[in-house]
């Protein structure tokens, strides 16, 4: 089995600090029509390593430099999907520009860092991969009203999240192949036709939640 890596994109959107998250195209062979984090099996040929990896295919599928990106770190434990690959997240910040976060001076801790440009971003995206790229404000990760509970490979309990709201577009419902087979818990369209984080990515997800929520405790 391979290793695959994942980039979670923080950033911050009309001054709102939020997630970066794609559906994916109804094009793709796999996964077609879910919501994930930019990411894919490693090439050996391409990516020196983990992170290079997730770098590389959030180049590729958001069209986002990796020299914009800030790695603050990943979190433990990878998990493996149901292909058997270990699949590794990390995190990182997206800066509106290219090497930032270099050359920005140090800001107090209330003054935002510059926004992205989302239509921009959208604009650049991988027309073949994703069929769009909506911003998660960390407000509405943390709003129970888009939250129901799931269990994780029917072992682990976690919140799926609502996202039907946020993700632009005509109105139009997402199909995704999850909603036919319902047993692959992977990455996750959601059920009951709404488009949700839910699957690997909402258990990485969470995963996060839980750590920005530790960073507060007194």
């Amino acid at each position: 089995k391979q290793s695959a890596a994942v980039l979670i994109p923080f950033c911050n959107v009309n001054e709102t600090p939020g997630i970066l998250l794609q559906v994916r195209s109804r094009s793709m062979r796999s996964h077609s029509g879910e919501v994930s984090f930019p990411g894919g099996k490693v090439d050996e040929l391409l990516d020196l390593s983990l992170l290079d990896c997730a770098l590389r295919e959030c180049a590729e599928e958001m069209g986002i430099a990796r020299n914009r990106v800030e790695l603050l770190g990943a979190l433990h434990p990878p998990e493996k999907s149901l292909r058997g690959d270990t699949v590794w997240p990390f995190v990182g910040f997206v800066h509106r520009r290219r090497n930032q976060h270099k050359f920005t001076p140090y800001k107090p801790k209330d003054d935002a860092l510059p926004s992205l440009d989302m239509s921009a971003i959208e604009q650049r995206a991988s027309k073949d991969e994703v069929a769009a790229i909506f911003h998660l404000p960390l407000a509405e990760l943390a709003n129970p009203s888009r939250s129901r509970a799931y269990m994780f490979r029917n072992e682990h309990p976690y919140w799926a999240v609502d996202v039907s709201d946020l993700v632009p577009g005509e109105g139009q419902p997402f199909v995704s192949e999850s909603l036919e087979k319902p047993q692959m818990d992977e990455v996750g369209a959601g059920g009951e036709g709404r488009l949700e984080v839910w699957g690997l990515t909402g258990w990485y997800l969470g995963l996060l939640a839980k750590r920005l929520s530790s960073l507060y405790e007194p």
